[in-house]
């Protein structure tokens, strides 16, 4: 033993024996997966990871040699199976019923592919994060494992069966949704704290066409589209990209602060404003036996409309302020006295107002009631408790994240509107399904039930 290698025993690396292979040979000819493994799935199923053979040859204090996988990945970490994953969510009872439904249907013609089959194709395609069915089909006939999962008794469906089988749930669009709504409720009943505390925003999905909005530079406007559904909008500026406007969708979204899932969403076009379905998802929200107590929501949602609409419905909003005339003159400020700035002494929700008392109690009266209003919401701009809730506001944004870059939401491969709501809902189905799912393994938290 080298004078080395003690550290790495010191630190639960296990002594490697030599000879140690080559890193080209490791991954290149050595390396054979089995069946339940893919490139697809998680890095930390290769476990390539092994002692170097002198620290000095890149100038570092011992470690390993990490080849094309993270210092992270070990023997102790467990690998997480897509198609496990898919197996639990088609035998789950949500997904059995829409199955017997959909097998309903089935009255005539020959019976086709296995219902069971093209629902698993279908979640696989956002699980996989594959964008077109070409490739998921290619994925499942090479990959063993999820053929195995997919259509155990036959053959796994072809490119043209999972086209017609998409028009098909668009045809009974109905039965997805009481599906999705099943899966909503099942986490509800495991987790009661589920959507106690909400935000709502909206994403740019740029359509499946040409973005050019003119023909050339200092040309006319393009009058035709490949996708006519989609209209123009205006999206913020990211990392990534710059601000501008975009041809394509939104997806409007309200999403559980605590947890990360989507609870209600819909697809509209990018010209729609996003404030005019605010209330449409909280209501939503309610018909799933969802009713949360704040809602947080970026400043481009601060309107009083938008307030009346969230007191409506027994929500208080968590809204930055606009730079509105009135807040510009301090009217949204607490009253003031002789003694100083009054303190907040609670909210009403029944009365729809906030108390306010004197620092001192000198003044008579020493406290009022002040109605909620857009300027004087029942949880007051700026206080402790405000800037808590509106700090989760970021949770709508990681949602979004998730769903774009690790299930294949965007960029869209389908045009037409009715086709994005589709692939958007299958999309968010699978990340639910994928969550109720995990909730049977040992020590897990529906918390931590992020896809």
């Amino acid at each position: 033993m080298s004078t080395w290698e003690p550290h790495l025993l010191t630190f639960g690396i296990p002594e490697i024996e030599r000879p140690r292979p080559s890193r080209a040979g490791t991954f290149g000819t050595d390396f054979q997966p089995s069946d339940d493994v893919f490139p697809s799935d998680s890095t930390d199923s290769f476990r390539l990871s092994r002692a170097k053979d002198d620290p000095r040859a890149i100038g570092v204090a011992g470690g390993l040699d990490q080849g094309v996988v993270a210092s992270v990945t070990s023997r102790n970490v467990a690998r997480r199976s897509v198609a496990n994953d898919l197996s639990r969510i088609l035998e789950s009872p949500e997904v059995s019923r829409l199955v017997d439904e959909l097998q309903q249907t089935r009255w005539t013609g020959r019976p086709g592919y296995p219902l069971r089959s093209m629902i698993g194709m279908a979640l696989a395609k956002s699980l996989y994060a594959l964008p077109t069915w070409t490739r998921v089909v290619a994925l499942a006939r090479e990959h063993s494992a999820l053929a195995a999962v997919i259509a155990p008794d036959g053959e796994v469906p072809s490119v043209y069966a999972c086209y017609r089988f998409t028009a098909k749930l668009r045809d009974h669009a109905p039965m997805l949704e009481r599906c999705i709504a099943d899966v909503i409720r099942a986490l509800k009943k495991a987790n009661p704290v589920l959507g106690w505390d909400v935000a709502i925003d909206a994403s740019d999905m740029p359509a499946y066409t040409n973005g050019q909005r003119f023909l050339s530079k200092g040309g006319r406007e393009r009058e035709k589209y490949s996708d006519p559904d989609a209209s123009w909008g205006h999206r913020s500026a990211v990392s990534t990209r710059k601000g501008g406007g975009f041809y394509g969708y939104r997806l409007h979204m309200a999403v559980c602060s605590k947890t990360d899932l989507p609870l209600a969403w819909t697809v509209e076009t990018a010209k729609a404003n996003e404030t005019l379905f605010v209330a449409p998802l909280l209501d939503r929200l309610q018909t799933l036996g969802i009713n949360p107590e704040t809602c947080a929501m970026d400043k481009g949602y601060d309107t009083g409309g938008m307030h009346d609409a969230c007191a409506e419905r027994g929500v208080a909003p968590v809204i930055p302020l606009k730079q509105t005339p009135a807040v510009k003159r301090g009217e949204h400020k607490p009253p003031c006295c002789e003694h100083g700035e009054w303190k907040f002494a609670g909210a009403d929700r029944k009365r729809k107002a906030t108390k306010w008392r004197c620092p001192t109690g000198e003044c008579k009266p020493a406290s009022v009631w002040i109605k909620a209003d857009r300027l004087h919401p029942l949880i007051p701009y700026k206080t402790e408790r405000w800037k808590a809730l509106y700090r989760r506001r970021a949770s709508v944004e990681r949602a979004f994240g998730r769903l774009k870059n690790e299930s294949a939401l965007a960029p869209l491969r389908v045009r037409r509107i009715d086709r994005v709501r589709l692939h958007a809902d299958l999309t968010i189905l699978s990340q639910l399904s994928c969550a109720l799912a995990r909730l049977d393994q040992p020590n897990h938290q529906i918390a931590n039930c992020r896809p």
